[in-house]
């Protein structure tokens, strides 16, 4: 059965066009997406997810340091995981497709954007409708971030694993901020203001963050990170 037909199943007793426009009915939307979600990724191995913006062009710098940085996790055996869309997120899963590597797109439905690019694996393509759930997938099956200049989303999705780590929500895992004339104002701020001047954080919550400029010290912060784990090969 498919999850539409379950939650029908599930429903059997109400009329169906009540149930489509309920709160309850939001809510097997969620599970659906969730269940989905387990059951895809829960089989792809080591993989480390590459954040970016949707809006970096193909002759962008960093179009090509994230498509660098995804071959050479594949060469070390990792997956990648990406947001399925254009920008930093296609450069990603271009590099990993180029490596012959495990190449997974988390695809969300926006209005103004955007449609799974062509270099995700079709079996890895996995389209969400809400932002807390494709989150929460990133989180769960990615063994570390790489985050390169991006915009809003970008931003969400990294202090929110700063966050999780932080509390102790999850367990700590690599996340490094790729372009260091993009990233260091943000940091030089955090230091300055939010830890110095009003000490909002701890100062070793800092060390749960890492700049880098090129692609191979990006991987080789990643392997540093895991060189004491067992931790297998994504082949």
């Amino acid at each position: 059965m498919t999850n539409k037909e379950l939650i029908q199943d599930a429903f059997q007793n109400k009329d169906w066009n009540e149930v489509q426009t309920s709160d309850s009915w939001e809510i097997f939307k969620v599970m659906a997406e969730f269940v989905e979600g387990f059951s895809k990724l829960s089989k792809i191995g080591p993989c480390v997810s590459i954040f970016g913006s949707a809006r970096t062009k193909p002759n962008n710098k960093y179009f090509k340091l994230a498509e660098d940085i995804a071959f050479k996790l594949t060469q070390h055996g990792y997956g990648v995981i990406t947001g399925g869309g254009p920008g930093i997120m296609e450069a990603g899963n271009m590099g990993a497709k180029k490596g012959n590597g495990k190449s997974v797109g988390l695809n969300i439905d926006l209005p103004f954007e955007q449609s799974g690019n062509i270099f995700i694996d079709p079996d890895k393509l996995i389209s969400f409708e809400h932002f807390f759930v494709r989150k929460t997938m990133f989180v769960k099956y990615a063994q570390g971030f790489i985050v390169l200049p991006g915009g809003f989303g970008t931003f969400d999705e990294l202090f929110e694993a700063i966050t999780l780590i932080q509390t102790e929500k999850i367990g700590k895992f690599p996340i490094i901020l790729v372009g260091s004339s993009y990233w260091q104002g943000l940091i030089d701020w955090v230091k300055n203001v939010v830890l110095a001047e009003e000490h909002n954080i701890s100062e070793s919550d800092l060390d749960l963050i890492q700049i880098v400029d090129t692609a191979d010290e990006a991987v080789d912060k990643i392997n540093e990170f895991y060189s004491g784990y067992l931790l297998s090969p994504n082949f």
